[in-house]
């Protein structure tokens, strides 16, 4: 019988990568840089995911109006995380057998995140190196950052893939958001950086508790 669905495509900080500490340090590495106070982790679950500009956006609400401290922020940024990118970071439990086991059904996958490019294709190569993805995208000029679903749509054609063939799986309002343009199925993951009354209120389908339970709705031969 056929997959429920052909293509899987997943964010990744907060979804397949537990990287918060990381991109933390390399943050707060940037305010202490310009004078500032350090932030707490946790608080940058809520700064994460929408690109590294609304980062600063959102921790140093400053920013929104200084285009040259926004630059400097991001330029910082960018120099101290070349260092820390790996130190921490690590795929969530059972996240390996999860993208193992699907494509060992048939079912491709692929990674769209709002990390920059070059740290995008760094960490998947680092820590998915065993896996086969059929495109992984970060953010650069190339398309708009999600929650515009060019990016994502391009995913799926350069597929051949179908959109209702489509699942696409994240951890942040703006995942369900990117999903919910883009016309696919939005699989949100409770393990991640945001609650689940967030993706719920933000178009998820679905959330899901563990990785083995999301690929047995990805992979279900049943209607979900």
């Amino acid at each position: 019988m056929r997959n429920r669905f052909d293509l899987a495509i997943f964010d990744l900080d907060g979804t397949l990568l537990d990287s918060l500490e990381d991109i933390a340090q390399a943050a707060n590495q940037v305010l202490v840089e310009i004078g500032l106070q350090a932030r707490p982790v946790a608080e940058f679950q809520t700064f994460v995911g929408d690109g590294v500009r609304v980062l600063f956006q959102r921790a140093l609400p400053e920013t929104l109006g200084n285009e040259a401290l926004a630059t400097r922020c991001m330029e910082l940024f960018e120099r101290f995380y070349e260092d820390t990118w790996h130190n921490r970071s690590k795929p969530y439990k059972g996240i390996n057998e999860l993208l193992n086991s699907l494509e060992t059904a048939g079912v491709a996958v692929a990674v769209l995140s709002n990390k920059p490019d070059s740290f995008t294709q760094k960490c998947v190569s680092h820590f998915f190196p065993e896996t086969r993805f059929s495109a992984v995208l970060g953010h650069s000029p190339r398309f708009p950052r999600k929650p515009d679903p060019s990016s994502a749509r391009w995913i799926g054609e350069s597929g051949g893939v179908s959109s209702d063939r489509i699942a696409y799986v994240g951890d942040t309002n703006t995942d369900m958001k990117t999903a919910v343009s883009a016309g696919f199925f939005a699989m949100g993951v409770a393990w991640g950086f945001r609650t689940e009354r967030e993706l719920m209120e933000s178009g998820a389908n679905a959330v899901y508790s563990t990785p083995s339970e999301l690929a047995a709705a990805i992979i279900g031969r049943n209607p979900l």
